[in-house]
């Protein structure tokens, strides 16, 4: 059904389908019986699935990435299709309207998505503020940024006052560092300032947890694929140094090969995200897994449409999936699909629970600088 009307929605400019889908999303799920419902149908519940990670246990490995709910109003609607797991965010200290428009486009000949959003969102004290007053029914994820007027210098401050508020609504916390859509924000992966910035949130992380007297929250990286290999072993040392829960990969990618969409250049910078990213993603995982020695746990991100492609992530060395791209490309009913094909690829390859597909293809790939 839905790629019937596929077509008619991707005659509308991209962010305005993205707004008007949510809303209609969030008027039908407005009850808890009308997602009880949908969560009935949608969501796959079997123990072949089921994961554990940093105390929390998830349903399934298939989760939301960050970006599509930004500022924390859709996620229960989101969690009632069938999703393990949902990433709000990204979000930032202070508001923002993001990059001028247009600034999300559509890559059918490539299955992609060109973004230069820009990080636009509410602030996170207008999301704690709507996470203070809502029943938070996922596996709730928060992805933090850094504001755009902040200086680079004062870049771990920012983050700071985002986590301190926001702190008792998320389950796990990210940092990204990665996104190609804020000027200077990558440069926050390099050895140094990547060390100030975590050693500062954890130890901000431990504060909290005593005044909550509550557990740390764990505290995940989300990395560029566009990394030299002499740069991610500096992130991933950081990740040792300060005891990082794990890692995301991978964020957008600003290259632009091997594109076939005609009007990509026309369009300028931004992320792609999709199946051009598929294959530098999952290089991405397996090093991180070979280099680490499957001691920090990934999130795997890029170019996931269908079950294989994501039983690939895994067997590469990810523990769980984030979609994106793909659940605009396939609709709602993607996260079931993937689900339930998964429980089939498992038992065809012999593996009795997800987690014994982790790293068992695992190759040291090249990553290029």
């Amino acid at each position: 059904m839905y790629r019937l009307i596929r077509p008619i929605l991707f005659a509308l400019d991209a962010e305005l389908m993205h707004r008007l889908a949510m809303s209609m999303l969030a008027w039908i799920m407005r009850f808890s019986l009308i997602r009880a419902l949908f969560a009935r149908y949608f969501r796959v519940r079997c123990p072949v699935l089921e994961q554990q990670l940093w105390g929390i246990d998830f349903e399934n490995p298939v989760g939301l990435a960050a970006g599509f709910d930004k500022d924390a109003r859709y996620f229960n609607a989101l969690h009632a299709l069938g999703f393990g797991f949902i990433e709000v965010g990204t979000i930032t200290a202070h508001p923002q309207h993001g990059n001028p428009r247009p600034r999300l486009f559509r890559l059918p000949e490539d299955r992609a998505l060109l973004n230069r959003m820009g990080f636009n969102n509410q602030g996170s004290r207008a999301v704690a503020q709507r996470l203070q007053n809502a029943r938070i029914e996922p596996i709730l994820g928060i992805n933090l940024g850094k504001s755009k007027i902040v200086e680079l210098s004062d870049a771990a401050a920012d983050y700071e006052v985002s986590f301190r508020r926001l702190f008792a609504f998320g389950r796990y916390f990210v940092v990204n560092i990665s996104s190609p859509n804020t000027p200077g924000l990558r440069d926050l992966q390099q050895r140094a300032p990547l060390f100030d910035l975590v050693t500062r949130l954890q130890q901000l992380n431990q504060e909290l947890a005593r005044s909550h007297s509550t557990s740390p929250r764990p505290l995940l990286l989300k990395i560029s694929p566009d990394l030299s290999e002499d740069d991610l072993d500096d992130v991933l040392d950081v990740v040792h140094r300060c005891k990082i829960a794990g890692i995301i990969a991978t964020n957008t990618t600003v290259a632009r090969e091997p594109l076939r969409s005609a009007d990509h250049a026309v369009w300028g910078s931004g992320g792609i995200s999709g199946l051009p990213l598929q294959d530098s993603a999952r290089a991405m995982i397996a090093t991180i897994y070979l280099k680490t020695r499957g001691r920090v746990p990934i999130i795997g991100v890029g170019g996931i449409f269908h079950a294989e492609d994501a039983l690939r992530m895994i067997e590469a060395g990810a523990s769980l999936v984030q979609i994106w791209t793909g659940f605009v490309y396939e609709g709602p009913a993607v996260v079931r699909r993937i689900n339930r094909d998964l429980i089939r690829l498992c038992d065809e390859r012999g593996y009795a629970h997800i987690s014994e597909a982790i790293g068992k293809r695992a190759q040291p790939l090249q990553l290029e600088a």
